[in-house]
Order: C-alpha cells, then sequence, then structure tokens
C-alpha cells in the first residue's frame, strides 16, 4: 500500500516506542494521530515533530479501558481528519511482579493489565473496523512482546495478557479478510526507553547476553516493521520479533 496520505492513529504515541512509530509513519508519508492518558506535553511534542516532517497531527486522550472514551477518541478522529486507514495497538501497561509471588498478583492488578493490553485493543479494533474496511486497505499493528511467546517480562499478567494479543491478532486477521490486514509485533527490550531505564542493570545484561546479536531491540527497528506491515499487501496474521535474536523468540 502506498502510505502517501493515508492517516494513522498511534495509541499510546507519547511513550518512546509510540514516537518512534509515529515518526517513521510520518516519513512515509502518513499523517498521524497519536493518543496519551495523561502525559499531554509528550504527546504535543511527537505532534509537532511529526509536522516538522511535513504532516498533519493531532493528539487525543484515551483511556481504552473505557468504551465511552473509545467512543469520543473515534468521534475526534473523524471530525479532525474524516478517514482512519491504520490502527497502531501501542498503548499498554505493566508493573513489576515476580512471577513466584502470586499473592501480590492481585484480581485488581490482574484486571487492569489485562484490561489494558488485550482488551482495549480489541474494542479499538472493533470500533474502527468498519471504517478501516471501508477502503479495502485498512492496516491493525498490534505491539505485543517477547514476554507472550515465552514466560517472562515484568509478571505473569503482562506475559498472559501480550501471549492473547499475539492469537487475538490471528483472529483479527481471519474476521476482517480481505480489506483488512491484521499483524504483530513482539518487542523483548528495548533500550534507551523510559520503561528499559528502570529495568535493573543486570536484566539489560542477560538480555544482551541472551541475545545472538549481543544486543537488544530498537525502537527504530520497531517502527521500521510497523512501515513494513503497512506497506505489505500479502501479509496477515503474522507476528515479527525485535529482540536481537533471543533464542526464545525464534519460533
Amino acid at each position: 500500500m502506498d502510505l502517501n496520505g493515508k492517516v494513522a492513529f498511534v495509541t499510546g504515541g507519547s511513550g518512546d516506542i509510540g514516537k518512534a512509530i509515529s515518526e517513521a509513519l510520518a516519513a512515509s508519508g502518513t499523517d498521524v494521530v497519536v493518543s496519551y492518558v495523561g502525559e499531554a506535553g509528550r504527546a504535543d511534542a511527537v505532534v509537532e515533530a511529526v509536522r516538522r516532517a511535513g504532516r498533519q497531527s493531532h493528539a487525543v486522550q484515551l483511556d481504552q479501558r473505557d468504551p465511552k472514551s473509545i467512543d469520543r477518541c473515534v468521534g475526534e478522529i473523524s471530525n479532525h481528519f474524516g478517514r482512519i486507514d491504520i490502527l497502531v495497538n501501542n498503548a499498554g501497561w505493566n508493573i513489576g511482579i515476580p512471577f513466584g509471588d502470586l499473592d501480590a498478583m492481585t484480581p485488581e492488578i490482574w484486571d487492569r493489565v489485562l484490561e489494558t493490553n488485550l482488551r482495549g485493543p480489541f474494542l479499538l479494533s472493533r470500533a474502527f473496523a468498519s471504517e478501516l474496511q471501508r477502503h479495502k486497505t485498512g492496516r491493525i499493528i498490534n505491539i505485543a512482546s517477547l514476554a507472550g511467546l515465552a514466560p517472562g517480562g515484568s509478571s505473569i499478567a503482562y506475559a498472559a495478557s501480550k501471549a492473547a494479543l499475539i492469537h487475538l491478532t490471528r483472529c483479527l486477521a481471519v474476521a476482517l479478510a480481505p480489506d483488512v490486514t491484521v499483524n504483530c509485533i513482539a518487542p523483548g527490550l528495548v533500550e534507551g526507553t523510559r520503561m528499559a531505564d528502570r529495568v535493573p542493570q543486570a536484566m539489560k545484561e542477560r538480555a544482551r547476553a541472551q541475545s545472538v546479536l549481543g544486543r537488544t531491540g530498537s525502537a527504530d527497528d520497531i517502527a521500521q516493521m510497523v512501515v513494513a506491515y503497512c506497506r505489505a499487501d500479502t501479509v496477515t496474521g503474522q507476528t515479527t520479533v525485535v529482540d536481537g535474536g533471543n533464542p526464545l523468540g525464534m519460533r
């Protein structure tokens, strides 16, 4: 698909990976809407970066756990741009709880993780489905995690949510064919992001040591994979791992 003049919606666009995705899409000729929960200033900075690249941009506040917030978001994007061609489900939430500490994984935490990381992308895909199908070249790209392929990550709930998001990708690829392709990217540790800055140094060193390239994944590579999925016309239901080559993700 030629991306020039298309409109993309990147959830969690105020974050580091969301910013990289937004800028890569803008460089490919796409207008970009970004969402944020509370960090309006960071979202505005992404909007300005997209506009400096010569594309239109807009920021919307979104709590993807709330169907009413999703409905408002859909209406705002429709009023501002009149169309949507690409949905990037990038926003997520996690919390560090060791797998063995089952008591700390309360029902409330479990629900928040699953509602944000799985229910939210489904509700957004559902809300935008008819518009994405309208032009018969719609694209959905879900951002999952290596933790969805092998036990790991910040918590059991996070790993389970990302595993489910990978399978949701396959299910939506069937549900929305032939007018919308649905694909997934599963990053490992992404150094240089605020989230990675909170990871203990020993864990970073272990991730590098486990990767055959001796380095972890990058936000720029994730962003370029998003662009590649958007351009591809005959790829759907697939998950690409971006992690520097950890054997756990080689499947």
